[in-house]
């Protein structure tokens, strides 16, 4: 089973690498091609490599009409009732392990820099900094399964996730097997050990249903002045037009520069 897909121009192979996850009843195909605008922009910058989320799901409603042919799909987390259940350090390990194939099987020779997210793909990949920053914190940063240097957080929403049994997490981060509509410890703020300090981008669709989840997210899940935020005139959805890729582009671009010293910043 293919684990990513990324863009084959061999000039990207030695380009700073971000991770790329896609949403819930997507997968790292379609993902490729909703965010094929950002690519064009980032294309001389970084390299995008889109991985695929570990279990079989039913496509979600919203790409059928364009996308409905290009199955199977997939998903990170359950989210339907009749999503099968499954233990929690299963579905933890699940992510783990996709997300270590796919970063061992992309041919590029760039550092991996940061991780993008759509949706559900976004609070994964919230979810993975979190984790790394408290492994690394506790056990070591040779423990920890990444060192992404930012996050882009597109329509992400609250709570976060532990991905490693070594952590005891405190109540308002969950395990990986809870259904996000069960969840009721909101944090009333972002002091305590459930923060995410890791700079991040967070994206939001002005029209998006599920807004004030992602402004939870932002608020009380992430430091005050590690963020930043773009909004645009849009729902649930990837930006596509022009002046609001170039937005996100140039936020992207600065979580890069801040991600190297000077002596070590990419051409």
């Amino acid at each position: 089973m293919t684990q990513t897909h990324s863009t084959d121009d061999p000039d990207a192979l030695n380009l700073p690498r971000i991770l790329c996850l896609h949403g819930g009843g997507v997968n790292a195909q379609v993902f490729e091609l909703q965010c094929r605008v950002l690519i064009a922009h980032l294309r001389s910058s970084l390299r995008l490599v889109f991985m695929q989320a570990p279990f079989i799901s039913a496509p979600h409603p919203d790409i059928v009409s364009v996308y409905g042919e290009l199955g199977p799909f997939r998903r990170w987390l359950r989210w339907q009732p009749d999503h099968p259940e499954i233990e929690p350090e299963a579905a933890a390990e699940m992510i783990r392990s996709q997300t270590r194939r796919a970063m061992d099987s992309d041919p590029g020779m760039g550092e991996w820099v940061g991780i993008l997210g759509f949706s559900q793909g976004a609070k994964i990949a919230a979810s993975l900094l979190w984790t790394q920053q408290q492994v690394t914190e506790q056990f070591g940063a040779e423990e920890a399964l990444t060192q992404f240097k930012f996050g882009v957080l597109i329509a992400g929403r609250a709570p976060l996730i532990s991905l490693d049994h070594r952590l005891q997490h405190p109540p308002p981060i969950v395990d990986a097997a809870l259904l996000s509509s069960e969840f009721k410890d909101w944090p009333e703020s972002n002091k305590g050990d459930h923060v995410l300090r890791i700079p991040t981008l967070h994206v939001h669709g002005l029209r998006d249903p599920g807004m004030e989840h992602h402004k939870i997210l932002l608020n009380n899940y992430c430091e005050t002045g590690t963020t930043s935020l773009i909004e645009w005139d849009g729902g649930h959805r990837i930006p596509i037009k022009g002046h609001d890729v170039e937005a996100v582009t140039l936020e992207i671009l600065k979580l890069l520069k801040g991600a190297f010293t000077d002596t070590r910043l990419p051409n």
